[in-house]
């Protein structure tokens, strides 16, 4: 999170004209994940939401990606607010890395949400008075101004999250509707409908500029409501004869609440299971959002009930090697061990990336010879973001004059875009933009202007940004060749010792030639009295070449002189 501009980089983030809005994407645009939106008109900057990213499985190590926010702070003093959309990870999940570098600002957000902020800033030992939360209500609709310039409407919209927001901005440039996450659930669980008459008011007061969820703009018709979701989770659960586990987001507290519900009318207690399960209930039940029939049970309480009168709620749909349900598939778990008879379901879809780590879960729960059900077998599950259907009828009443889609992959944005112009009144112009993109919006004009400094910070351990791609590219080689540390050791006598690991299994013959071949290129530059670091340079070079050439290997290469 450097505070210099790139060396060589051209200033694009000079103060924009004072017809002109810029919207800046810093996170989240053409990807899903670590959200992060600032708005600029003159001297003024807006921030939206503060998300996180997980790492791929080439990210070997990293426990978490947070987008840069280097033109956040090299524009600090202009900074005037900040809003939250809703209480998933990748839309504040980054906020403890991110506030405690930037000026102390108003944060705005429903009450969940910022209880879900207050939990995770607690965990990082900062105090709430170090940070200026303002709870929002976003069933009255209500405003907020930010700055001179920024004034910001909330509109419920149906999610799998409960008190997710989407908003209207209105600036001197022009009106901005911005969905956040959403679909347009017809039956949600707390009965509260997306606002789609403010939608349609404001697309009737003239809206300059729409930002839309792409996520499943490829995805014709309507997600599945969640209420359908809920029957057929109460069917399976019903014909279930042994015990029960059943893992989802945290974040899902709808479908928690139903699965307490359900569990409620087919008389069997409930036990959650799992760090985030646990925290995601507590701050829920505190703030009114989750209601329980009966009180949850420990693990240690559930002895005297029969195997039919349990139902647990733990962690693990995306396979984390340290969540409940893996270390239940694999006879990790201390105190739970699984057996026939019992149903695990996987009321969850993998997130892009997990896919292998959750077919691994699924295969071993199937050796242990429980019930697994999950999707797309079951329908046990449905997405929080809207599809094709529901991505037009907000494209309908916005009757935006531009259109940014944003949430999505490249070929969301683009799909999106294309549905966009078969409508009957497309907008006028439709950008597909990236993180760091300046886009530059008024009446007349809706182009990209310009960069800024975007992109990935990998969080590992306590360590934030000091790992690159080029530590990764190590990373992934030494997983693939192998490592291979050279010490020559030049007195009293010239000698060369090696260690190596992941390489190739015990060899003497081989490590015999490659000492002799990595000794003769230390004691030719000792002759010609070269550098150490031309000698240590000359052991590496040979001892690369003639591995390859003997092994066809490639192995990471240590070198190291000791005079």
């Amino acid at each position: 999170m450097s505070k210099k501009q790139p060396q060589g980089a051209p200033d694009q983030t000079d103060q924009p004209a004072a017809s002109h809005l810029e919207v800046i994407p810093l996170g989240g645009m053409g990807e899903i994940g670590k959200n992060i939106t600032a708005y600029r008109y003159g001297d003024e900057i807006m921030v939206v939401d503060g998300g996180l990213a997980f790492p791929d499985s080439h990210q070997m190590g990293i426990d978490l990606i947070i987008p840069r926010i280097d033109y956040l702070q090299q524009h600090a003093g202009l900074i005037k607010g900040w809003i939250l959309t809703h209480g998933h990870e990748d839309h504040i999940g980054g906020l403890p890395y991110i506030l405690p570098r930037l000026p102390r600002v108003p944060v705005y957000g429903a009450p969940l949400t910022l209880g879900l902020v207050r939990e995770k800033l607690a965990e990082f030992g900062l105090r709430e008075g170090e940070i200026d939360l303002r709870d929002v209500d976003i069933d009255t609709n209500e405003k907020v101004r930010i700055g001179t310039h920024f004034h910001v409407e909330f509109i419920r919209m149906t999610h799998s999250i409960p008190d997710n927001a989407g908003y209207i901005l209105s600036t001197p440039a022009g009106k901005i509707v911005h969905t956040g996450d959403f679909k347009l659930d017809e039956e949600p669980s707390d009965g509260k409908l997306s606002d789609l008459h403010r939608i349609e008011a404001a697309g009737k007061e003239g809206v300059l500029l729409l930002i839309s969820d792409s996520t499943n703009a490829e995805r014709p018709g309507r997600t599945v409501s969640e209420a359908e979701v809920a029957r057929n989770l109460e069917e399976v659960i019903r014909n279930c004869r042994g015990r029960v586990f059943m893992t989802t987001f945290a974040s899902n507290v709808h479908r928690v609440q139903n699965v307490i519900n359900i569990a409620h009318r087919l008389s069997r207690r409930v036990v959650m299971e799992g760090r985030s399960m646990i925290k995601y209930a507590q701050v829920a039940q505190q703030l009114g959002y989750m209601e329980l029939p009966e009180p949850f049970l420990a693990n240690d309480e559930v002895g005297s009930l029969q195997d039919q009168q349990v139902l647990y709620v733990c962690t693990g749909s995306q396979g984390q090697p340290m969540s409940v349900l893996s270390r239940l598939a694999f006879g990790n778990h201390a105190k739970i061990a699984l057996r026939r008879g019992d149903t695990v379901i996987l009321s969850s879809n993998p997130i892009p990336g997990n896919e292998e780590a959750v077919n691994l879960v699924i295969n071993r729960l199937y050796e242990i010879g429980v019930d697994v059900v999950y999707p797309p077998a079951y329908r046990v599950h449905a997405s929080g973001h809207g599809s094709q259907e529901e991505l037009a009828t907000v494209l309908n009443l916005a009757r935006p004059k531009y259109f940014l889609p944003w949430h999505g992959e490249p070929r969301h944005q683009i799909n999106h875009a294309r549905l966009a112009q078969t409508l009957p009144r497309p907008p006028k112009r439709t950008l597909i933009a990236k993180n760091g993109d300046i886009v530059r919006v008024s009446e007349e004009d809706f182009k990209v202007t310009g960069t800024v400094p975007a992109g990935a910070v990998y969080v590992d351990g306590l360590g934030v940004g000091d790992v690159g791609d080029d530590v990764l590219l190590d990373r992934v080689n030494m997983s693939q060749e192998g490592v291979m540390i050279m010490t020559a050791i030049l007195h009293p006598t010239p000698h060369v010792e090696i260690v190596s690991r992941g390489f190739v299994r015990s060899n003497r013959e081989l490590d015999a030639q490659i000492r002799k071949v990595a000794l003769e290129a230390v004691e030719q530059g000792m002759r010609e009295k070269k550098r150490l670091e031309d000698v240590r340079d000359d052991m590496y070079g040979s001892v690369r070449r003639f591995v390859r050439k003997v092994t066809g290997r490639n192995p990471v290469l240590i070198p190291m002189i000791v005079d």
